[in-house]
């Protein structure tokens, strides 16, 4: 049995060859693996041996040759086959050890020039992988470290590796080729003609790993599946620990999405609670407790069947709280041992635990998205994410009224909740909590009309609270629904042909009134 071992990436390498030759394989390898193989000890053959021809052109031609390839993809079912090998002297290699070039941290790295990527594209790894991976009934192919426990467990125990791991070997094989390529093409194809690179390849390839099947879509007819990035970021969606509960369905992973996304924006202590994709509660608290009474307190009705999310972890006293309501999914970086048996006689419940990020509890950063993509017909849109944050600073006072230090706090929490509702947006908020919240209505004058109603019907006041508008008014009936209602300050966009009309509005009901000069449509 022959093995050829050729890596970039080095770890446990030399264990495996010490374990290989244990086993009887006779090892072959190239450049530097063979030196790092030879330096251990091991006997090793170099592929120019091999083959008769040295590496040449700086290591760009070393394993494009019959001896290589031909012992890779001829079948050993076929005698045709076979005699070819023997009237060309051809051994065939049984196992196959590579990982390519690290094109994509080469590519990741600050000042990466275009020579440095395209001497980081592998070619002679590729064909050989795609020569074994196609061979995969006679070829082991292993391309990556994390794949040699299984493989040497098989040999020991059985002196073969099993045809069923044989083709898993060659699914993660091309999967590893196609990933690897469609990074090329993204770099190339994004590369501009100053040498600069664009946001927006010539050409998309998404790369995403399939998590789970789902029961079913946004309806029983649909079928779906959930998959992540292929290099997730830390802090995101997709690294959740499912401590306990139901599989998670199609419309719960949407709505936890959403919630978790917006949770993570605040830095107190926060509860989000989401009911079809809109932010039906949202409060700051001194604890996970405060912060989730005052969140459910905003909507009880819509919160029912809910997705909870907490941007700290759920302690004894909130879960007993949350424990009161059906709540569908709860999220939190972590759980309490009393937190868990609250929710351990609710076996339906699906709770959450989503780890922080590393750079500590509050960089977000490495959680965000920095693209976002929506299917049309044939199509993919494409746009850089949502993730700009609007500071005290920016904030532009219009009218002749200040807000008070209060209300200008009020304002920016009130502008972090309608980033996350859905257009057209409008939302009331008090003290670190959501009072109304207006989502998706074709015209913001009902979503104005509806945050309010919505508020009489939860029996909160909205005197003196502030409004949030995701967009500008385009005239001064959004702005006197909410003034009638009770706020006394409202921020917005701005940016309308009638921003004067508004304003003058404002100045004329006594209210302050704040421009961010940024837009948060969400659709």
């Amino acid at each position: 049995m022959n093995a050829l071992l050729s890596v970039s990436d080095k770890t446990g390498i030399v264990e495996l060859a010490k374990a290989l030759h244990g086993f009887g394989v006779r090892l072959l390898s190239t450049g530097g693996t063979a030196k790092l193989l030879a330096d251990a000890g091991l006997p090793v053959t170099e592929v120019a041996e091999l083959t008769g021809f040295p590496e040449m052109l700086d290591g760009r031609v070393k394993t494009l040759h019959p001896k290589v390839h031909g012992g890779l993809l001829a079948r050993r079912d076929l005698p045709e086959h076979v005699a070819a090998l023997q009237r060309h002297g051809i051994d065939t290699i049984d196992i196959l050890v590579v990982n390519l070039y690290p094109f994509e941290q080469t590519v990741a790295k600050a000042g990466c020039t275009l020579e440095d990527a395209i001497e980081n594209i592998d070619i002679g790894g590729p064909a050989m992988v795609r020569s074994g991976a196609k061979n995969w009934k006679d070829v082991a192919v292993l391309t990556d470290a994390s794949q040699y426990a299984q493989v040497l467990g098989e040999l020991q125990s059985a002196g073969q590796v099993s045809q069923p791991t044989k083709f898993k070997l060659s699914v993660a094989a091309f999967n590893r080729i196609s990933n690897y390529d469609a990074a090329i093409s993204d770099y190339l194809s994004a590369l501009q003609e100053d040498g600069s690179r664009s946001e927006f390849p010539a050409q998309a390839n998404g790369r995403f790993v399939k998590l789970q099947d789902l029961r079913y879509g946004e309806n029983p007819h649909q079928q779906a599946a959930f998959y992540r990035d292929l290099y997730p970021a830390p802090g995101s969606l997709v690294m959740a620990q499912q401590v306990q509960g139901k599989e998670l369905s199609y419309n719960n992973i949407a709505d936890a999405d959403a919630a978790w996304e917006c949770v993570k924006g605040f830095d107190g202590p926060a509860c989000v609670i989401v009911k079809h994709a809109n932010p039906c509660g949202v409060a700051l608290g001194q604890d996970p407790l405060q912060a989730y009474e005052k969140a459910f307190k905003t909507d009880p009705t819509s919160a029912f069947g809910g997705i909870i999310a907490f941007n700290r972890p759920l302690d004894g006293p909130a879960a007993h709280a949350v424990a009161r309501q059906f709540v569908e999914v709860l999220m939190a970086p972590d759980f309490s041992a009393e937190a868990l048996a609250v929710f351990a006689g609710k076996a339906n419940v699906r709770l959450l635990k989503i780890a922080l990020p590393p750079g500590g509890s509050r960089d977000w950063d490495n959680g965000r998205n920095l693209m976002d993509v929506k299917r049309v017909g044939s199509g993919l849109l494409m746009q850089t994410a949502d993730n700009r944050e609007i500071t005290l600073a920016e904030l532009k006072v219009v009218t002749k009224k200040q807000p008070s230090p209060l209300e200008l706090q009020d304002l920016l929490f009130a502008w972090k909740v309608a980033k996350y509702v859905k257009s057209n947006a409008i939302v009331f908020c008090k003290d670190g909590m959501t009072m109304g919240v207006g989502a998706g209505q074709m015209s913001r004058l009902d979503s104005a009309r509806i945050a309010s109603i919505k508020a009489q019907h939860a029996k909160l006041s909205l005197q003196g609270t502030v409004v949030a508008s995701d967009a500008f008014f385009p005239f001064r009936d959004g702005l006197d629904v909410v003034v009638d209602a009770g706020a006394t300050c409202v921020v917005q966009p701005g940016g309308s042909m009638r921003d004067q009309e508004v304003i003058d509005a404002a100045n004329e009901r006594g209210i302050a009134m704040v421009f961010t000069g940024v837009r948060h449509f969400r659709h």
